[in-house]
């Protein structure tokens, strides 16, 4: 092939391949955003069973767009959004029905409660008192600051992952270079977000850690990837969490307001699970942490061992390349 044809054959690549991923980014972070809507978000529902049945039948009209948790009285729905196994709910009391919201999970869910709920109660001459179980800090009450935390996070993983591949750290060297990092970014991160910002509420060392686990998950699976497969393990590791880790994470509202199985999918990658885990460890002392926890906890081990058996990988083609070919003993 001719040095004209392949540089040929390049130029068309770019030209097609360019407004491929540009069509794929705005596609992943157009189509979420475009269809934010309700879909089996948890809502509890308190009070006597007659009570509450026609506010059970008013709910179940949005079809599709609540699952509905009963409980037998207002304390017990406090304890399930305390939980986070729901996001609010509607207690019936014979002073009128009440909305039991928590803005620290989610501004937007918790704006959206109030319209679905009060103003249509409001419309209709009943007033629904409104209880923020679990309010927003006072610094961030629309959750802007931790919804923009998860780029650079996700950024800087990428970019500790890259450089330790750039820089062909190996073995245990990469992997106290990642950790490192990583920990290093974690407390950076708590710093500015809790210590001045006052965006984050929770115990001081707890998000310093989920910060750290968030940046090792995607920087051990970068440098991880590379290690087996070359460097192009970083294009495919960075593409996947910018395309759709960011998009898909429900960071601005929650997993249960994109289309599916998007938020299912977004909270199996490191945006989405360190967004969810920090808020439980900074705003409900650590309620439903487990499961992100431990998504995270899979990337980062999962990284870090690819990162080990790649190098020993290597090692053991070097050695293999550099072994003395055996001459045939003489017989006789």
């Amino acid at each position: 092939m001719s040095a004209l044809s392949a540089t040929r054959h390049r130029l068309i690549a770019i030209v097609v391949l360019v407004p491929v991923i540009a069509a794929l980014a705005l596609w992943a972070f157009a189509w979420p955003a475009a269809r934010t809507a309700p879909r089996d978000l948890p809502l509890g529902v308190a009070g006597p069973a007659a009570a509450t049945a026609q506010v059970e039948r008013q709910l179940a009209q949005k079809d599709g767009a609540f699952e509905i948790h009963r409980y037998a009285d207002a304390a017990a729905a406090r304890e399930a959004i305390e939980d986070r196994t729901v996001y609010g709910a509607v207690v019936v009391t014979p002073q009128g029905p009440e909305l039991l919201t928590a803005s620290a999970a989610s501004p937007t869910v918790a704006q959206l409660l109030q319209q679905a709920v009060a103003e249509p109660a409001a419309a209709e001459g009943t007033q629904v008192r409104t209880v923020d179980v679990v309010p927003a800090p006072e610094n961030d009450p629309r959750g802007a600051a931790l919804n923009a935390s998860v780029l650079p996070l996700a950024l800087a993983g990428m970019a500790a992952g890259a450089a330790v591949t750039l820089l062909r750290l190996r073995g245990m060297r990469a992997v106290s270079a990642l950790v490192g990092v990583a920990a290093l970014i974690g407390v950076i991160a708590a710093a500015l977000a809790h210590s001045w910002l006052g965006v984050l509420t929770g115990d001081w060392w707890a998000e310093a850690a989920v910060l750290a686990l968030a940046t090792l998950a995607v920087s051990a699976a970068v440098a991880g990837l590379a290690a087996l497969i070359g460097t192009a393990g970083v294009g495919i590791v960075a593409g996947t969490v910018m395309l759709f880790g960011n998009p898909f994470s429900g960071a601005p509202s929650a997993p249960q307001m994109l289309p599916e199985p998007v938020g299912v999918i977004g909270q199996w990658l490191p945006p989405g699970a360190g967004t969810t885990l920090l808020r439980s460890v900074s705003f409900f002392d650590g309620a439903a942490a487990t499961g992100p926890a431990l998504t995270l906890t899979w990337w980062a081990a999962l990284g870090l061992g690819a990162v080990l058996l790649g190098n020993a990988l290597r090692a053991r083609k070097a050695d293999t390349e550099q072994a003395p070919e055996r001459e045939p003993a003489t017989v006789g």
